[in-house]
């Protein structure tokens, strides 16, 4: 292995440099051909024998640089082999559409997407088509198309005059209507109200009494305790304390302590003698001469 990197050379003994002579050979007047590694732009199906070649697999390829150019990009053709009957196939570069373009030897398979990108319209064939818009342009008969459109808009435009004119009038109708409807509706109206006002003035001396004080509504507390006033007025004389008379008496106070219907009249209460309720008896001042 050392006489792999060796700084000397061996020259043998015949060796004469001066019969070395630098020569330039011609210059190959055909297309630059160079040998490239590269993977397949796109899937294919050869012609020959009908192999499927996925996008992606390895060539060694010869380069060919074209004549042709697009703009200032220089286009390139590529020579590969099929794998499977060796048969060349070549495609070149197509700057145009950024893609690349099979020429022969195989056929490209379909692709959805391609083909509506295809379909799209390049700013390059929109000038195209103005231009040649441009070119075949007919004076007169975009004359005459500009009259027919004027002629249509001044239709229109009248058109909706009349509709606005019709509008206007129809409003000013419907606004003499509405106030003779407003007219019809103010007796009705001002009827109701006086009405109303004749049964709230009814309903406000109902409730009020002669002295002009509105009637207070009893509540059950007062209603209980005008009951066990009464029971507590009875004179403890009147008979003797039986069971009977007990009875009685829980009766009556029961019957006191119920709740009564509530009247609007005004009832003057009774002041209690708290003497005879505890059972006290009032002292009799004798009158007579001494």
């Amino acid at each position: 292995m050392s006489e792999r990197k060796v700084l000397t050379k061996y020259y043998p003994p015949d060796f004469d440099p001066s019969k070395i002579v630098r020569t330039r050979g011609p210059k190959n007047p055909g297309p630059k051909l160079q040998t490239v590694r590269l993977m397949a732009p796109f899937s294919m199906c050869c012609l020959s024998c009908g192999e499927f070649i996925y996008k992606g697999r390895k060539f060694n390829a010869r380069k060919e640089t074209t004549d042709e150019k697009y703009y200032a990009i220089t286009i390139y053709r590529f020579y590969i082999r099929c794998t499977r009957c060796s048969a060349e196939i070549v495609f070149k570069t197509d700057p145009k559409n950024m893609d690349y373009e099979c020429e022969r030897g195989a056929k490209r398979n379909f692709e959805p997407w391609r083909a509506a990108k295809l379909a799209e319209e390049t700013d390059e064939e929109r000038i195209d088509r103005l231009e040649a818009e441009e070119a075949n342009r007919d004076v007169m008969k975009e004359l005459e198309t500009k009259t027919l459109d004027a002629k249509a808009e001044m239709a229109v435009a009248d058109a909706l005059d009349e509709i606005r004119t019709r509008n206007a009038r129809n409003e000013r109708a419907g606004k003499g209507e509405a106030e003779g409807l407003m007219s019809l509706r103010d007796p009705v109206d001002a009827e109701r109200e006086r009405q109303e006002r004749k049964d709230e003035e009814a309903a406000r001396r109902a409730f009020e009494t002669g002295t002009g004080e509105r009637v207070r509504r009893l509540s059950e507390d007062d209603i209980v305790e005008d009951g066990l006033a009464n029971v507590f007025d009875r004179s403890p004389s009147d008979g003797a304390s039986s069971s009977s008379a007990t009875g009685a008496s829980m009766q009556s106070a029961a019957a006191a302590a119920a709740p009564a219907v509530p009247t609007f009249q005004r009832t003057v209460k009774k002041k209690r003698d708290l003497r005879q309720a505890l059972g006290i008896k009032g002292i009799k001042q004798k009158t007579g001469l001494v």
